[in-house]
């Protein structure tokens, strides 16, 4: 059995295990089927079953990481439907009449109906199932009696994908390793090494026992353009403190300190807000169109929409639109280069429409298609793409996701920022990017259009 189809096991029964738990309680509370008007629970079931799934998510029954053992998995268990029975009250109070008519002994019954149901089929699972994990191959950053204990741990755990690939010195000078083995599991090099090892070996994820040079490790790590992994470290009490652990193996605590850039929901419910509001915005703003298209036919004849191809998701050539702000044929003599402040090929009309930036508004059209987001990194020209992924470390990393028509580098710096700049300002969006940040960014673009700060 694959991951995804485990998941959906996991999902599918604990909805059917919690429905049922819910309707063995009001059984046994009202002694067997009585005449009893059992509406007010049908209309609830739906929130909680809902609520159980929400409770079972928070907790970690659907993250493999976070309850791969008997101990693991009962005791967040408990806790998800405990949560789950605290939100079924609440739903129960909040429904009105209708809703408060179900018995208020029935989720106190069922929290220890459903948590029997729940943790019986994951135990009876653990130790029957069999689910092909997805592989991870480890690199353990550290030489001595933690490193080998958490590699030992990570072989015991071998059925849950775990693989051991070797150590890494942190010590090791320029040139050579202290020792080639330690506890059974090869040392293959140093710590500055690491993006190397990596691709050599592999290797996608990385734990960092030994305190290192963590930044210029992490950094290393980001900017290979080949290397794709985790990074975990075993922390110190600083770490804990500014920080929260995220996985326990064994009993060595672990905190993730690079993470996905964009988790599956947080994409799914960004791409329904992009489709809905940009086929919305479109048939709003067909007017000011318009308008601002026979005002540049008026002023600098046609073609009025500028089309030109960009570099989009993983490098995707697509071709984004535009209304036409520059003379025609702008580019003819110069070839391709940068728009500068106050660029004398911008025409009249198109300064104003760059100021308020209505001439970004058929990019509308890339959104609804899919190739552009409304908040990300500006799409680059192909031949910028290609010089600055040479001169500037960690540039390819920035299309890791959807370009956008506006960003945090937008709103943050000026039209001219360096592209240098610009990277780090798509990066610290990437990495911590979330719908409230999102939200604070459109109203920054709004105040912009609005003032008129960083006009081209």
């Amino acid at each position: 059995m694959s991951r995804s189809r485990f998941l959906a096991l996991s999902v599918f029964l604990d909805a059917i295990f919690v429905f049922g738990g819910y309707v063995l309680a009001l059984l046994l509370w009202l002694g067997g089927l009585p005449a009893y008007n059992y509406q007010a629970f049908l209309a609830l079931s739906p929130f909680i079953v809902v609520a159980y799934l929400m409770a079972g998510w928070a907790y970690g029954l659907y993250d493999p990481e976070r309850a791969d053992t008997a101990w693991a998995l009962t005791r967040s268990t408990v806790a998800a439907t405990f949560l789950g029975t605290v939100l079924t009250l609440a739903f129960a109070y909040l429904g009105g009449p209708l809703t408060r008519a179900l018995p208020r002994p029935t989720p106190l019954i069922s929290l220890v109906l459903v948590t029997i149901l729940l943790v019986g089929w994951r135990l009876v699972f653990l130790r029957f199932g069999n689910v092909r994990w997805p592989e991870q191959r480890v690199l353990i950053v550290g030489m001595g009696a933690v490193s080998v204990e958490l590699a030992d741990e990570l072989v015991r755990r071998s059925k849950w994908g775990w693989r051991v690939t070797g150590l890494i010195d942190p010590a090791a000078d320029d040139t050579a390793l202290s020792c080639t083995e330690m506890g059974g599991y090869p040392v293959l090099g140093r710590a500055s090494d690491i993006a190397r090892l990596a691709h050599d070996h592999d290797a996608n994820r990385i734990i960092v026992v030994s305190p290192v040079a963590l930044r210029e490790l992490v950094e290393s790590l980001v900017l290979a353009d080949d290397v794709r992994v985790r990074v975990d470290v075993v922390p110190e009490l600083y770490e804990i403190f500014i920080g929260t652990v995220d996985a326990i193996i064994g009993d060595v605590p672990l905190m993730q300190i690079t993470r996905s850039t964009v988790p599956a929901y947080y994409a799914a419910a960004k791409r329904i807000i992009d489709l809905v509001a940009s086929v919305i915005i479109a048939i709003l703003v067909s007017p000011v169109l318009l308008i601002a298209a026979a005002a540049a036919v008026a002023t600098d004849g046609f073609p009025v929409v500028f089309s030109q191809e960009r570099s989009g998701k993983y490098l995707k050539p697509f071709r984004v639109h535009k209304l036409r702000t520059m003379i025609k044929d702008a580019e003819k003599h110069s070839g391709a280069v940068l728009a500068e402040e106050d660029d004398p090929r911008v025409t009249r009309v198109g300064r104003f429409l760059r100021q308020t930036r209505i001439d970004e508004l058929p990019q509308l059209f890339n959104i609804i298609k899919g190739e552009m987001s409304f908040i990300g990194p500006r799409p680059e020209r192909p031949f910028f793409v290609e010089q600055f992924c040479e001169e500037i470390p960690g540039y390819r990393e920035r299309f890791n996701v959807k370009p956008g028509v506006t960003g945090l580098a937008q709103v943050s710096g000026g039209y001219a920022t360096t592209p240098e700049r610009k990277l780090k300002y798509d990066l610290i969006y990437m990495y911590h990017q979330n719908l409230a940040m999102d939200a604070q960014i459109v109203a920054e673009t709004l105040r912009v259009v609005l003032t008129g700060r960083g006009a081209r």
